[in-house]
Formats: structure tokens, sequence, C-alpha cells
């Protein structure tokens, strides 16, 4: 368990470690070349204060997905809520092209895309304009001299109370249970986000819907099992 980690300092530094993997295969380095310039968000203009501007056609809410790592999540969110608009940010470059390839094969229209830190991204949204936040399976910066670069802190947590409506929900899972005791104690600390489990179950199991990821894949072939938590905006 982590030590008094809402006493932690305020993060400096990027969220996220390596940005860059293996090469690109050809299709996925041409498809981030012609498809990401039209679904990238354009932090230089003003956010609109309707976020279904964003999209070609309406859409009834919107989510964003902070860290998709290849989009498994994000892709199957977009299949299964057709009336959802929705932001991805992801700033490893072979994840970003793994989810624009996919996008591009299922001809998804209701993606856009900040291939960098999500900071910038709330900080451009208006007010109250999200429905759901999803945080899963953050990088846990498992040594103390960098949880300050953990993405749950008091700062953040400011900027998703800002951008988040009154009864949005904001979704974390991880299975790093120190990083799971210092998002509790964070939200807890913070007021904003009311932690919604009444049971245990709540927190051991998935929400409904849930499609599963490669890096839950992993944590549970090795033996550690995730944590769900969902708060609600008050």
């Amino acid at each position: 368990m982590s030590d008094d980690p809402a006493g932690a300092v305020p993060r400096a530094g990027a969220f996220y470690g390596r940005r860059k993997g293996r090469p690109l295969k050809p299709r996925q380095a041409d498809v981030t070349e012609t498809l990401l310039p039209a679904l990238r968000l354009d932090l230089a203009a003003p956010a609109p204060a309707d976020l279904s501007a964003l999209f070609p056609r309406p859409v009834s809410r919107v989510f964003l997905e902070i860290g998709f790592g290849g989009g498994e999540h994000l892709l199957n969110l977009a299949a299964t809520e057709p009336d959802t608009g929705f932001i991805g940010c992801e700033p490893f470059v072979t994840g970003m092209a793994k989810a624009l390839s996919e996008i591009g094969h299922r001809g998804i229209d209701t993606i856009r895309l900040h291939p960098d830190d999500a900071v910038a991204v709330l900080d451009w949204l208006p007010d109250a304009c999200l429905d759901r936040v999803y945080l899963l399976y953050p990088d846990p910066w498992p040594k103390k001299r960098h949880w300050k670069r953990r993405f749950v802190s008091a700062d953040t947590l400011d900027r998703l109370a800002r951008v988040t409506k009154p009864g949005a929900e904001f979704r974390f899972a991880s299975d790093i249970d120190t990083y799971v005791d210092w998002t509790l104690a964070h939200v807890r600390d913070h007021g904003a986000f009311r932690w919604m489990a009444e049971a245990a179950d709540d927190w051991r199991r998935p929400w409904a819907g849930w499609p599963g990821t490669r890096y839950e894949a992993k944590a549970l072939r090795e033996g550690r099992p995730p944590a769900y938590l969902r708060f609600v905006r008050t």
C-alpha cells in the first residue's frame, strides 16, 4: 500500500514514458500521415462551446479517454455507442497508429484525437462539456520519486472537475494496488467526485460493456487482479 499518497507533491514533467517503440509499418505510417490531420483536435483554435461541432453528425454526449493505448476500448465504445462522440488522447506513436488504422478501416466518424499529453486537451475544453472520462491502466510510475508524474493528482482532478458535467462519471482501472489507493485518496480529498462503490464487487468487477484490454489480460496472467473504480461528479 502507498505511503500517504494524497500528501505527495504535485507532478512535474510528463505523465507518460517513451513516445516511440518499434518503427511504424508502412500502412501505419501512411494512415498516421493522411488520417491523423483530419481527426486531430486543433488546440490553437478556440474550443467550440458545443462539442458536437467537432463531429460531422450530431452526437448526444461526449466521452474522453486519456491514454487509450492501442485503442481497443475506445474503438469498442465507438461501435457500441454510435450516438456518442469520443475524444482520445495517446502520446505513444505506435498506439495512435494502431487506432488510426482501425478507425480508417471501420469508417468511424465519431472519434477525434490528440497525440500528446491529455492535460492540454483538458485546459482547452469548455466548462462542463464531458459526460464521461476514462483513465484505464495509466502508467503507475512505481518508484516513489516518480509519483509526482502520476496522472491522478489534485491539479488534474481540478481540471476534470471543471470539464465534466454534474452527474458525469470518471472511470479508472488499474492493476497496481498502490495506484488504486493513491487514486481513492486523491479523489476523497478533492471532494468534486464521489466514489460510487457500495459493495466489494463494485470495484472487483468491470462495469457493464467492458471489452477487456491487452493490459488487463497481461495483469491477469501475471496474477495482478485489477480494480475498476467509478466516480460521479457531484
